[in-house]
C-alpha cells in the first residue's frame, strides 16, 4: 500500500500535480492567517509606513502602549 503511494508520487506527472495542490493550499493558508484577525491586519497595516519614518519615529506597539519601553 506505501510502496504504491510513494510510486504514485514518485511519477514526474503526479509529483507536480501534487506539488500543485501543497503549495496553493500553503498559500490560501498564510493568506487567510494574514487578513482574518482584526488585531493582525490593524498591526500589519501600521507596518507599511515604516520605510518612510525617520529614524526617531517608532510604531506604536503593545508595548509603547502599556508604558513597558525596552
Amino acid at each position: 500500500m506505501l510502496i504504491d503511494i510513494w510510486n504514485w508520487v514518485g511519477d514526474l506527472g503526479n509529483s507536480k500535480q501534487l506539488a500543485l495542490v501543497i503549495f496553493f493550499t500553503t498559500f490560501v493558508a498564510i493568506v487567510l492567517y494574514v487578513y482574518t484577525g482584526r488585531k493582525r491586519r490593524d498591526r500589519l497595516e501600521s507596518y507599511k509606513d515604516i520605510p518612510f519614518l525617520d529614524d526617531d519615529e517608532r510604531i506604536p506597539t503593545q508595548e509603547h502602549k502599556s508604558g513597558e519601553i525596552k
